[in-house]
């Protein structure tokens, strides 16, 4: 390949500058700190928010258990108010559950800007990160609604769990009938390959960087939107689900066989659905 078409590949798969050498080698050593360090803290700061809304909840829980005993009942209709603060709650629940897998992304997004003599690498992988939380805001609005719709249907319990076996198991079998589609399939392998959607996506500028991150966040929502639906069945709050589907969602995006851990996962909701139903 000449030197000329080399340059002009170059240009046009910034991506591809860093196919041969480590992600983080094109960063700078403040760059290479500073970035892990504030994906560390977003997420510790997150999942601190849903531990005290966990403890918050279990004394509300406690209280209303005993004025029912005393013949008062506290199911009440939820006002604006209530909406927004679970909008609140869903969208920090998506940034905890979902910054860990982006850290690849986002380093490598970093590693290209830099590696393309681009100055203020932070400020843009920061734009990048808004983009993607943009998209799973998105989500967390109509998670908030469709969770003040089976409150005001009466279908939650007081653990923001389903208290329908069928609707839970339906739940579980839609799930896992989405873990087996082709969408699936497509927005995972885009989430597996980050190097692939820069090539392929690339946008310079302040502007670009958001849309970037939103496009990425877009195909990660398509990836994993039925998993966080998973939570209406096993508990909105319940601590331990969430950082069960955390995980799980690591192991399909980073892991080596996430693919086919995927669709096994898929067939096994299924079943459990089915279970929960009969």
């Amino acid at each position: 390949m000449s030197p000329a078409r080399t340059t002009d590949s170059t240009r046009r798969f910034p991506g591809r500058v860093l196919s041969s050498s480590s992600p983080a080698a094109a960063l700078s050593r403040r760059d290479r700190l500073l970035i892990p360090a504030c994906i560390a803290l977003i997420t510790l700061l997150a999942w601190a928010y849903l531990v005290h809304l966990d403890r918050q909840m279990s004394a509300d829980m406690e209280h209303d258990k005993m004025m029912a005993a005393m013949g008062m009942t506290m199911d009440m209709p939820w006002s604006a108010a209530d909406v927004f603060f679970t909008f609140a709650m869903w969208a920090v629940m998506m940034v905890g559950m979902m910054a860990p897998s982006a850290s690849p992304m986002l380093m490598l997004f970093a590693a290209a800007r830099a590696g393309r003599g681009k100055r203020g690498v932070s400020l843009a992988t920061l734009v990048f990160g808004l983009g993607y939380i943009a998209a799973w805001t998105g989500f967390s609005v109509g998670a908030a609604l469709a969770q003040s719709g089976l409150h005001h249907a009466a279908m939650l319990s007081a653990a923001m769990a389903s208290s329908s076996g069928r609707l839970a198991g339906a739940i579980l079998i839609a799930a896992g009938v989405y873990q087996l589609t082709p969408w699936k399939s497509r927005c995972l392998r885009h989430c597996r390959s980050p190097l692939g959607f820069l090539m392929s996506n690339w946008r310079d500028g302040t502007t670009g960087a958001f849309q970037m991150g939103f496009r990425h966040g877009a195909y990660c929502l398509g990836c994993c939107w039925a998993l966080m639906c998973v939570l209406f069945a096993v508990g909105v709050m319940n601590l331990i689900w969430v950082a069960t589907l955390t995980g799980f969602v690591l192991i399909e995006k980073i892991g080596p066989a996430g693919a086919v851990v995927a669709r096994v996962a898929g067939a096994a909701m299924v079943v459990v659905g089915i279970v929960v139903i009969a």
